[in-house]
């Protein structure tokens, strides 16, 4: 069963979930996000169900989200194989690269695995699992030079503003962050700037109250502006040490409201220098190429320093993760990896490329 609570007021103190269900309002008027509540908004607040199993090692809760995209790598390229060997020529580097675009990972990073293989390996036979290995060699070298931890401030709060498109998984990304931060022992509040879509704001003070966290909202409709200002002033006031801005969902085309983005930018490096320290854009894994056109779109304009890959256990298409890392500099940050508050972890290069590119037995 699923409950949102109405409250009004700015500040939410951690409490008590209020099971009780109240009207959301209506929000059509706003060109963004404004529609009827439905599945999508639902959030499962049995207690019960709230954190992973720590007994579950995180390369473990990878594979397993992996395991999909692993499949599909690992089906196509077996059908390289007609024997136990096969000879690396230019049919063979043709229907390598093919292989490479259509799990998602681009043009470009499948030529570059085209010509490590072809210099590797050219006029030899080879196996499945040597073009595996080379194949996650070439990912790897890409992926080691990008910073892929949060970058915190040296002193006062921390501001991370977290952007991207209505249904990414921002929300819940927001709210497995926060408890992350929290069970590190930091202070967090939560800015419900995504004013004009009623569940976000329910959702994220729900989130609050489990986790233990403080938030600041506005009424429906309000400026997001005016949240940002009272979460980042509360968080610099109070020493807090990281305030989490949520932000309204929104296509990258939409010039005016990607523009709304850099005033929110402003608001909060007018309170606390170097602030926003993180711009976190959420992409939805099963996106595939249209999360490579949202990175495109939201690092020119919003100026992301790194992404949340969300919804990586229920897609086929982890392979997106590489042409956005290589082809915009935009290092994944942190990944969910369930439905849990615990799950989600730091990218981690090397585990990544090592459950993407494993070999069945």
């Amino acid at each position: 069963m699923v409950f949102w609570r109405k409250k009004k007021g700015d500040v939410v103190v951690p409490g008590n979930v209020d099971a009780s269900q109240s009207d959301q309002g209506s929000v059509s008027e706003h060109p963004i996000a404004s529609r009827e509540l439905d599945a999508s908004d639902a959030i499962p607040i049995d207690p019960d169900d709230s954190v992973s199993d720590d007994k579950v090692s995180w390369l473990k809760k990878l594979r397993s989200a992996l395991h999909k995209t692993n499949q599909l790598l690992q089906t196509d390229i077996r059908d390289l194989w007609k024997s136990e060997g096969r000879l690396v020529d230019d049919d063979f580097l043709r229907e390598l690269f093919a292989i490479m675009v259509r799990t998602d990972m681009g043009q470009p990073t499948a030529t570059r695995i085209q010509d490590r293989i072809g210099r590797e390996f050219r006029g030899r036979r080879v196996s499945k699992v040597e073009v595996l290995e080379s194949v996650r060699a070439e990912i790897l070298e890409a992926m080691e030079n990008l910073p892929v931890e949060l970058q915190f401030a040296s002193t006062g709060p921390t501001v991370i503003l977290v952007v991207g498109v209505n249904g990414a998984g921002k929300t819940t990304s927001i709210a497995k962050l926060a408890y992350r931060l929290h069970q590190e022992g930091r202070r967090v509040i939560l800015g419900a700037g995504d004013t004009f879509r009623a569940a976000a704001v329910e959702q994220l003070k729900i989130w609050s109250q489990r986790i233990g966290c403080e938030i600041v909202s506005g009424e429906m409709g309000s400026d997001p502006g005016s949240v940002a200002f009272k979460a980042v002033q509360k968080a610099r006031d109070e020493n807090f040490d990281v305030c989490i801005l949520d932000t309204a969902g929104r296509l990258q085309t939409q010039v005016n409201l990607m523009q709304q983005l850099e005033k929110i930018r402003k608001i909060a490096a007018k309170q606390i220098e170097g602030a926003p320290h993180e711009v976190l854009l959420v992409l939805d894994a099963t996106a595939g190429q249209n999360a490579i056109s949202q990175a495109r779109g939201f690092s020119e304009v919003a100026g992301c320093t790194g992404i949340i890959l969300a919804k990586l256990d229920g897609s086929a298409k982890g392979g997106v993760v590489i042409p956005i890392l290589t082809e915009f500099s935009l290092p994944v940050k942190l990944v969910g990896l369930g439905e849990k508050l615990g799950d989600m972890a730091p990218f981690d290069p090397v585990a990544f490329t090592a459950a993407l590119f494993s070999v069945d037995d």
